[in-house]
């Protein structure tokens, strides 16, 4: 099956292809303000590289969060479009879960962290296992000094992956079972081999029925009351 992958969940956006878990063609950049600027051109560039039309593609499988509202909502966006437009089914996947995925560890229980701005991250547990990794406890959004002090209450060894260099140093001290590892960021690569595993099972589902995982309201809200009747819209 021949699978487009994006993910903006992060300052890293990634567009992948690939077809039976293998990759043929990457792009990536990181730049948190550049995600709508960086898909199309990276769509096709990543196209170009594998020989293949916009009409090969499947699947289209996207990072629906958590994450920052504007960069998740690009990628999703874009990604939708890209579905509908040529009749694709899609799979949805968890920028935690991506991140845990790649995370080199045996025995650690893993903590994926993503940095959702205004001073606070979000994290989930996973459990590795032979192949993969599978859901410890339920995502959170929480502060740096609430995480610390979820890893404090840990009887368990720890590894920390993900954008933990956005928390302060200070997270970090006296925790003896901790260590911190990488990646640093979701990509799409990863994304491709979860939804090939979805595509397997049935996990699949329209455009119109993908919905992000903001975990909290946008940074930005319109002031709805603020408008007068003949403001932006004619009555």
């Amino acid at each position: 099956m021949k699978i487009l992958a994006i993910d903006t969940a992060t300052p890293a956006s990634s567009v992948a292809i690939g077809d039976d878990d293998a990759v043929r063609g990457l792009s990536v950049n990181v730049d948190r303000r550049g995600h709508v600027k960086f898909l199309v051109p990276a769509i096709d560039f990543c196209l170009s590289q594998a020989g293949w039309n916009s009409r090969d593609i499947e699947l289209v499988a996207v990072d629906v969060g958590p994450g920052p509202y504007t960069g998740l909502r690009s990628g999703i966006a874009t990604a939708q479009a890209f579905a509908a437009a040529i009749g694709a089914p899609m799979a949805t996947v968890s920028s935690l879960t991506t991140i845990a995925l790649r995370a080199a560890t045996g025995h650690r229980r893993i903590w994926p962290v993503v940095d959702m701005r205004r001073g606070q991250i979000a994290v989930a547990p996973f459990t590795p296992l032979p192949g993969g990794v599978a859901p410890d406890g339920d995502p959170e959004v929480v502060r740096p000094e609430d995480f610390k002090a979820m890893l404090e209450a840990e009887a368990v060894e720890s590894l920390v992956v993900g954008d933990w260099q956005s928390v302060p140093d200070s997270t970090w001290t006296g925790l003896q079972n901790v260590k911190r590892g990488m990646p640093r960021y979701p990509s799409a690569e990863t994304i491709l081999e979860i939804a090939a595993m979805k595509a397997r099972h049935g996990k699949t589902l329209g455009p119109e029925d993908v919905r992000p995982t903001y975990m909290r309201d946008p940074d930005v809200q319109i002031n709805w009351k603020a408008f007068r009747s003949e403001g932006a819209w004619p009555q």
